[in-house]
């Protein structure tokens, strides 16, 4: 097969976007008609609202497994006999974990369809999960922990593309909005609650409640999905053809091209390799990495760091302030939740403007606006979180981190979907890839940096490094269509874009 046949059949992006289906010309193919009650794009909308509402909580759990942790570290490292540094490792061996599941579990999909990958992938986590609650060897429960962040990272692998499967391309925008308020907003919100949970108890029942916990929401996922079905339409319309080469005996009856599954070889070949052709070639696929890395560090850097600023040595807050002192995060990224419908009106806006082709500097208007707060909001807190001020002070500069963590996540990962489209899920996972890598790294380098540096120093260094990423929502508004032309792989998607920047 082709180089250039190879990339058209990665059919599966992070936010799939298959143009409109219709009626196949050749009777032996089988395809979705116009308003076909099987196209789960064509569900009622309670329909694809409750698949959406089944999938949330799983989100959220997923870097509660990470976060959950955090408030346990402190008893972890008492019982283990290693220090708080070691302890550290439990977080970030965990989110290490979270980096390398969506590369091998998302192609999966094609071959099982989501359901059956949601159901398994989490089952063994929460397996591993329980092993790691009874287990008091260091190594085995960093190796647990290791792979229950791999197993657990299904969503990563699949919720993009469940809302693809479910809404049309432009209108995917509410639900990824809350996907990715679970999928930001995870972290902050694990530690809150795990705090309660943490008071009093060892590290062992902590895991253990947040066992159940995980487990409830594995029984209502199970429900649901087994309730409304499958939604991945390559596998719902080769069952379809199955059906008809068994009824009509003719072997003919095939899917259309696209929907073809792969050779393993050729699948889990594209899917582990070509991401990091991404990150190594595409300078939107970099700034989107160099974006999410240092937010993603920073939001499970904060885990440790709060510990420091809040804890005994600091405010003097026991276990559950420092929980509380999350709270600031949490509402910032509940707001960037209520300020995207803003975002999302005007990119409907010059949907409709541009004659309904896309026009992906359409994502990017608020993240400018984020950008400039983000280091803003670092320098507030690097000289308000003291004991001389009250700690309401420090906290509403996080709430503002939180609104531009959020606002400046969804731009990056809505921006690289609509500029490479068919070619997305390669461009995300090496995304997502370096996001999780520095989110395991940036806990175990940030807590001596803060131990160091003291918290002024240090977040002013992170404050620096957030001023050096101002530029990227301004650049890519003002090169980004040169950028597109020159990929080998948004180029294909040329065609797709408004008349206006065709013509310039």
């Amino acid at each position: 097969m082709s180089s250039s046949a190879l990339e058209a059949t990665e059919h599966d992006p992070l936010l799939q976007s298959h143009q409109h289906l219709s009626a196949a010309t050749d009777d032996e193919v089988v395809d979705f008609l116009q308003g076909d009650p099987e196209d789960p794009r064509n569900w009622p909308s309670w329909r694809k609202w409750l698949m959406v509402a089944a999938i949330i909580p799983i989100d959220l759990s997923v870097s509660w497994g990470a976060s959950g942790f955090s408030p346990a570290a402190h008893d972890f490292a008492k019982d283990m006999h290693v220090s708080k540094h070691t302890a550290t490792l439990g977080l970030s061996m965990y989110v290490l974990g979270l980096a390398f599941g969506p590369m091998s579990l998302a192609p999966l999909s094609e071959y099982f369809g989501r359901r059956p990958i949601y159901v398994y992938s989490y089952a063994i986590f929460l397996l591993l999960l329980l092993g790691t609650s009874f287990t008091n060897s260091l190594a085995l429960f960093l190796v647990l922990r290791t792979f229950s962040g791999y197993f657990s990272s299904v969503t990563i692998s699949n919720f993009g593309g469940t809302i693809a499967d479910l809404f049309h391309h432009h209108d995917t925008g509410h639900a990824m909005s809350l996907f990715l308020w679970a999928a930001t907003g995870g972290s902050p919100t694990g530690f809150v609650l795990f705090s309660f949970i943490a008071k009093g108890k060892s590290w062992h029942h902590v895991l253990r409640i947040m066992f159940y916990i995980c487990f409830a929401f594995w029984v209502i996922l199970v429900a649901a999905l087994y309730y409304l079905g499958e939604t991945r339409h390559s596998v719902l319309l080769l069952r379809r053809a199955r059906a008809l080469q068994r009824t009509t005996g003719n072997e003919n009856v095939d899917v259309p091209e696209e929907m073809k599954q792969r050779g393993a070889r050729e699948l889990f070949g594209t899917a582990l390799l070509r991401p990091f052709r991404f990150l190594a070639t595409e300078a939107i696929v970099q700034f989107a990495a160099l974006y999410n890395g240092y937010l993603y560090g920073l939001s499970f850097l904060f885990n440790g760091a709060f510990h420091i600023i809040f804890g005994t040595d600091g405010y003097g807050f026991d276990i559950v302030g420092v929980g509380l002192s999350f709270l600031g995060i949490v509402i910032g990224i509940s707001l960037g939740l209520l300020t995207n419908i803003y975002q999302e009106r005007l990119y409907q806006r010059q949907i409709i403007q541009a004659g309904g082709h896309d026009v992906p500097e359409a994502r990017i208007y608020l993240a400018k606006f984020a950008a400039v707060v983000l280091p803003l909001s670092l320098l507030a807190f690097a000289f308000t979180a003291t004991p001389d001020i009250h700690p309401i002070v420090p906290i509403l500069a996080t709430a503002l981190w939180g609104w531009s963590f959020y606002t400046l996540i969804l731009m990056t990962l809505t921006y690289t979907e609509d500029a490479y489209k068919t070619f997305s899920a390669s461009a995300l996972a090496g995304i997502g890839f370096v996001r999780n890598v520095a989110g395991a790294g940036f806990p175990l380098i940030g807590r001596k940096l803060f131990l160091r540096a003291g918290t002024k120093n240090a977040s002013i260094v992170l404050a620096v490094m957030a001023v050096g990423m101002v530029p990227v929502p301004y650049v890519l508004t003002r090169y980004g269509k040169e950028l597109r032309r020159r990929s080998p792989w948004a180029a294909h998607h040329v065609h797709e874009l408004g008349e206006d920047e065709e013509s310039e």
